[in-house]
């Protein structure tokens, strides 16, 4: 059962993205509607404010979220492990970060992630992330879109408080699905210390590749979807030290000693323009990034698999198993 409210209709990319060079790069990554902002709660210790919720007895809780760091209200998913409300146990966390032309309600409404996790003892934390590429933007004609602050700062620390976890190394995961792969590989490098566990489930890991056709892709896609014609890197000029500080293949050391699951397609769709250019560039980077890890004696799992840009169930199954045995386990 389904226990968020309803959110606007996702907007169509063709519809927003104009011109044939927007139209390129707007592929699967594309993002969500905007909501309007809600009033506001009282403010807790991190920045947020919670302006709608269900807590219920069941596994799956949502809530709502006015922030400083968000113009509108995020809304963010938190599923539950069998037993949480009466086992007393503490929890690792994985936070699973959604691809574009989506939202938090994505792997709960597309994905079966109820039934995928079931029996497992892991917190999945499923977070509102718009089409902002997982960044503070270089501008923004919009509001504040800083969803970097809002799920490291503020949303991270906000579920420690307020649920039973680890909060440490050994006790966090991140994993994602395409624009949320990218997400997952960037915050757990530049956070090193955040995550032990992290997977990129046909996620970008390489941004400069291509001459840099990734970060055109961000800035495109997030102009047209969440900025308002700002970009998460600036344009037509980037910011060159933002790209290398979010790009995966510039901070290799940053992956020694976490668990590193990358998987990617061979064989898009070939009358799915969209999905053929995304996954073909997807497994490119994937390939360079690990190639990268391996000569820097990096452990790491690389898998290619037939199909396209799509969140695949018996990989993720497979990459919860491996999170589970390389986080600290519940108790």
């Amino acid at each position: 059962m389904d226990h968020t409210p309803a959110s606007p209709p996702l907007i169509s990319r063709r519809r927003l993205l104009t011109g044939a060079a927007a139209a390129t790069v707007a592929g699967a990554f594309a993002g969500g509607a905007l909501r309007p902002r809600a009033a506001h709660a009282a403010v807790d210790g991190h920045g947020l404010r919670i302006v709608d919720r269900n807590e219920n007895p069941g596994r799956l809780q949502y809530y709502r979220f006015a922030t400083d760091a968000i113009e509108w209200d995020p809304g963010v998913n938190v599923l539950l492990p069998d037993g949480y409300h009466t086992s007393g146990k503490r929890y690792p966390v994985l936070y699973l970060l959604h691809g574009g032309n989506s939202d938090f309600r994505h792997f709960h409404m597309h994905e079966n992630i109820v039934n995928l996790t079931a029996g497992r003892e892991i917190i999945v934390v499923m977070p509102d992330a718009s089409t902002g590429w997982y960044s503070n933007p270089v501008s923004t004609n919009t509001g504040p879109r800083n969803w970097e602050f809002f799920h490291i700062e503020q949303l991270l620390r906000w579920i420690e408080q307020n649920f039973r976890t680890f909060p440490e190394y050994d006790g966090r995961a991140v994993a994602g699905f395409s624009m949320g792969g990218f997400g997952a590989l960037k915050y757990a490098a530049k956070y090193y210390g955040h995550f032990c566990s992290v997977s990129s489930h046909s996620g970008p890991a390489s941004l400069r590749r291509d001459f840099g056709l990734v970060v055109h892709w961000a800035n495109a896609t997030s102009a047209a979807l969440d900025l308002g014609g700002g970009t998460v890197y600036g344009a037509p000029l980037w910011d060159e030290a933002r790209v290398s500080a979010d790009n995966p293949m510039e901070r290799i050391p940053s992956y020694h000693h976490k668990r590193v699951f990358l998987v990617a397609g061979t064989s898009p769709d070939p009358v799915n323009w969209f999905d053929t250019v995304n996954e073909t560039q997807v497994l490119a980077g994937q390939r360079e990034f690990r190639a990268a890890l391996s000569q820097a004696g990096i452990p790491h799992e690389g898998l290619e698999m037939p199909g396209g840009h799509v969140f695949r169930h018996d990989m993720f199954v497979h990459d919860l198993n491996g999170m589970l045995a390389r986080l600290r386990r519940a108790g």
